[in-house]
């Protein structure tokens, strides 16, 4: 496999992209799509290309690889039988506040654990609102730079965390939260 023998494209939200993939598939080759990090199509980019690949009835063939949802959910140890991911919270924080509240409601009611992102850039705003929000004893779990050398991954109660406060501004993380048992 010779890497120049390929073409690249960038996936962003435009619709040249989707045509000049379709127009691809007509021409009958092979196609991959990979992403510098996370899994295309689970929380990352590339979900209209598979989509546009099955409308063409293309074979579709997922390849393992490392999904930083799934590897936080491995490592926080908190509940993998029944967990939900929730992508982003709101930005507002009065929505934020409310979404948190309702997340660790239906986290305690149904023993699940619930899983979220936010941009890197307001991380620290997303802590500091589920410290303020929730109660001291439900678990939550930052995995940060996750299979990176700076790799960090924490899970403890809320009352620990506001003893041990973290400052993840800009760095790429899964959050999950669980006030089941």
């Amino acid at each position: 496999m010779v890497i120049d023998n390929y073409e690249w494209h960038l996936i962003i939200d435009d619709a040249n992209l989707v045509n000049t993939f379709k127009q691809k598939l007509k021409e009958e080759k092979n196609i991959g799509i990979i992403s510098e990090a996370g899994c295309p199509g689970v929380a990352d980019p590339g979900q209209q290309l598979v989509a546009a690949a099955h409308d063409q009835n293309a074979e579709v063939k997922p390849l393992v690889g490392p999904n930083s949802i799934l590897l936080a959910l491995m490592a926080s140890g908190m509940n993998g039988q029944q967990f939900q991911f929730v992508g982003y919270l709101p930005v507002k924080e009065n929505e934020r506040v409310k979404a948190i509240r309702e997340l660790e409601t239906e986290s305690q009611k149904k023993n699940c654990t619930q899983i979220f992102i936010e941009t890197p850039y307001r991380n620290n705003q997303l802590v500091e609102s589920i410290l303020k929000t929730c109660k001291p004893s439900t678990k939550f779990c930052i995995a940060v730079d996750l299979t990176s050398n700076s790799e960090s991954i924490r899970t403890m109660t809320i009352g620990q965390w506001k003893k041990n406060k973290t400052d993840i501004h800009k760095h790429p993380a899964i959050f999950l939260l669980w006030a089941g048992q």
